[in-house]
Parts: structure tokens; C-alpha cells; sequence
């Protein structure tokens, strides 16, 4: 049954500020899409540089998604703890420095960890933007709208990953393709504070390690595919097979 004071929280219009934080809200959406797909076009050029053995080119590839989904629980508990906002802006700013890691990594090794990094900074961005819609949006039609704008804004990011990766390795080398974030995450971190409210759980649950942990263990287990089938796809990217661990 809702309360009295749901009901006026049904009946409050969002403003101006939070159509405007919403748009705010998509950008890290995307960014975090985006590096998912981003580097699929970049792997024939980074392998003729970095000389990854097949083992460690599966690593370049699919930690950044490993640890992303490994430790969405780890950062969903933690918002809730240090605020929703904080989590993003830090996450958002660890993601655009390990970008430039990324970018001009020297080794297979150091760009493995710098994937490693980008996935674990990118983990804050999911828990922290749809709990901050949920604060921002009382209306239950506008809510719905602005959660179908924060899906939305995960489908765009991988859509448009491998033609961004593909626009900038036909102009630049390959580690451009991690420069892309940099200056709209540093846009987010101007007006984030600005615009997103901060907010905190008052029933912070505890943060739960062996679940996260858990949790990772299934995905490397389910999803890492076979040298065989990345060397494949490496060749029908036009690249040469990368060698044999």
C-alpha cells in the first residue's frame, strides 16, 4: 500500500536539473559500452606491436569485461556505503587515467593490467548511475523513461565501439582507441557535481567478498573462449595469428 509521502513523491515533476543530469548520467554508460567492443578493430595493429602470445591476447581482450562483472556486487555495496555519487566520480576518474595507461602501454603485460584497472573502475559506473536515476525520478512514467534512456545508453555504447575503434586506428595508432574517454569522463567529473544529488543507503548491507569473488570465477569460467576461436576471429579481422603461447 503507498503512503501519503509516496504519493507526493509520485506526483513531483523532475526539472530542468535532472533531464539535464540524466544526459549527464548516459555519458558513462556509453564509455563503459564502448570499451567492451572498442578495441575488436585495434587487435591486428596491437599485435604486430605488442607481439602478445595467443594467451595474452585473450587477456587484452576479455578482463576488461571479467572484472567489470566480478565486481559490480563489490561496488553496488559500496555506493550505497560512501554515496552514489562519490563512487562514480571516482570511478570516473580512475577510468579516464587508466585509459591513458592503456593508451600508451609499453608491453602485452602492461596493457593486460590496464584492461584489468579500466574493467574494475568501469564496475562503478552501472550500480552508481541507475541508483542515482532512481533518486532523481520520483514520477513512476518518468522514471520508467529514464531507465529505458540508461539501456539505451549501454546498447548505444557497444553499437558504435567498433566504428569509434575503427575511425581512429584509420587516423592514429592503436592505442588511440583508449584516448577516446578521457575528455568525456573529465567533462563528467566538471558537471557531476553540479548536477547528480549524492546519495546514501541508511541499510548499507556489508560488502561481500566471497559472492564478488564467486562471481568472477563464473564468468572466466563461462566466457573465456578458446585460443582457437580468438585466433580465428583475429585472422578474419585481417590480422596475422598471433603466436602460440
Amino acid at each position: 500500500m503507498l503512503t501519503q509521502q509516496d504519493a507526493q513523491n509520485a506526483s513531483v515533476k523532475a526539472t530542468h536539473r535532472e533531464w539535464v543530469g540524466l544526459a549527464v548520467l548516459a555519458l558513462p554508460c556509453v564509455l563503459y559500452a564502448m570499451d567492451l567492443t572498442v578495441l575488436n578493430l585495434a587487435i591486428p595493429s596491437l599485435t604486430t606491436d605488442l607481439k602478445p602470445t595467443a594467451a595474452k591476447l585473450l587477456w587484452i581482450v576479455d578482463i576488461y569485461g571479467f572484472l567489470a562483472a566480478g565486481a559490480l556486487l563489490i561496488m553496488g555495496a559500496l555506493g550505497d556505503r560512501i554515496g552514489r555519487r562519490r563512487l562514480l566520480l571516482i570511478g570516473s576518474a580512475a577510468f579516464a587515467v587508466v585509459s591513458l595507461l592503456a593508451a600508451f602501454s609499453k608491453s602485452a603485460a602492461m596493457l593486460i593490467v590496464a584492461r584489468g584497472l579500466l574493467g574494475i573502475a568501469g564496475a562503478t559506473m552501472a550500480p552508481s548511475t541507475l541508483s542515482l536515476i532512481g533518486n532523481m525520478f520520483q514520477n513512476e512514467r518518468e522514471k520508467t523513461f529514464a531507465v529505458s534512456v540508461w539501456v539505451s545508453s549501454f546498447s548505444f555504447g557497444g553499437a558504435i565501439g567498433p566504428v569509434v575503434g575503427g575511425m581512429l586506428i584509420a587516423r592514429f595508432w592503436w592505442g588511440a582507441v583508449f584516448l577516446a574517454p578521457v575528455p568525456i569522463m573529465a567533462l563528467l567529473l566538471i558537471l557531476g557535481p553540479r548536477l547528480l544529488p549524492e546519495h546514501r543507503s541508511e541499510k548499507a548491507g556489508r560488502i561481500d567478498i566471497v559472492s564478488a569473488i564467486l562471481t568472477l570465477a563464473t564468468c572466466c569460467q563461462s566466457s573465456s573462449p578458446s585460443s582457437t576461436s580468438r585466433r580465428e576471429v583475429t585472422l578474419s579481422l585481417g590480422g596475422s595469428p598471433p603466436p602460440s603461447a
